[in-house]
């Protein structure tokens, strides 16, 4: 029992970051249907808490609601869907992008799409939204994703069967089936995607101009983290002197010469493709995504 919980520990631990939110939304998920089991409810109450509503003044109550909707799904195949893409669509992330920055433009997307959902139905008459009900799923950060790719390396190809197709053409296919889905029956969903694929739009064109738009957030991220970071205040200062140049540690200057590199490799992908770099490239690439 105890080599199979260690195998089970070792296992979470070598999940990359993705992998680790696709766990979280699986049992989510799961809570919800045990919740109904137990509680005799339906399905569409059991996490109710944890949706968005579309009312400006129910959100006030539920602040929270703007993140943790998407974490929450009713469906399998919605479930099953978003976890599926965001699977394959941040295997590339995390190879080529930094760990950090692809959670940015995730949860960025989340929050873009939920405000878009927000402002939308609060901006409308009552009886244009009559019909939308609370915005669930976590479709908005994989939109996020999908279309920051499309937009970073847009001549990009992938395989689809036997047809060779670019990342802008599925970027552009993505976005028009959303607009034509603003006049079905998800129309709330819709409006969430379309908020996700801005913010991802947003983030690809700006990195390509040398801005990281998510550098705020992820500062603020990072000083929650701390927040909850159990280490003690008091800490045991040794000065070393052979790792300090100019002012800097030795470990500043590695992390300024890594993150040169993967934007010369970046930048070298946006031009000539992927299949265009070498074995040490795209090597180098992966090992920076896991940190």
């Amino acid at each position: 029992m105890t080599s199979l919980n260690n195998d089970f520990k070792d296992k979470l631990k070598n999940l990359n970051v993705f992998e680790k939110i696709m766990a979280v939304n699986v049992l989510v998920f799961f809570i919800g249907w045990l919740l109904q089991m137990i509680l005799k409810i339906p399905r569409f109450y059991t996490l109710s808490w944890l949706e968005l509503p579309k009312g400006f003044l129910d959100f006030i109550v539920t602040p929270w609601s703007i993140f943790t909707y998407g974490f929450t799904h009713y469906d399998f195949f919605h479930l099953l869907f978003n976890m599926v893409v965001l699977y394959f669509v941040s295997r590339s992330m995390v190879n080529l992008f930094p760990s950090k920055q692809s959670l940015n433009i995730y949860f960025l997307g989340i929050l873009a799409g939920g405000f878009s959902f927000l402002v939308v139905y609060n901006i409308l008459p009552e009886s244009w939204s009559s019909t939308v009900g609370s915005l669930v799923g976590a479709s908005a950060g994989v939109n996020a994703l999908l279309i920051f790719l499309c937009t970073y390396m847009p001549h990009r190809e992938t395989r689809f069967f036997t047809l060779s197709i670019k990342l802008w053409q599925i970027g552009a296919a993505i976005v028009l089936f959303d607009v034509i889905g603003l006049f079905g029956a998800n129309q709330g969903g819709k409006v969430a995607h379309l908020g996700g694929s801005l913010l991802g739009y947003l983030y690809a064109t700006q990195l390509l101009k040398g801005n990281d738009i998510g550098s705020g957030f992820m500062k603020f991220t990072d000083r929650i983290v701390d927040m909850f970071n159990n280490k003690t205040s008091l800490k045991t200062v040794h000065r070393n002197k052979k790792n300090d140049f100019a002012g800097h540690k030795k470990q500043d200057f590695d992390a300024f010469n890594t993150q040169k590199k993967i934007d010369l490799i970046l930048d070298k992908i946006s031009k000539s493709g992927y299949e265009s770099l070498t074995k040490e490239e795209k090597s180098f690439l992966f090992n920076a995504g896991k940190k």
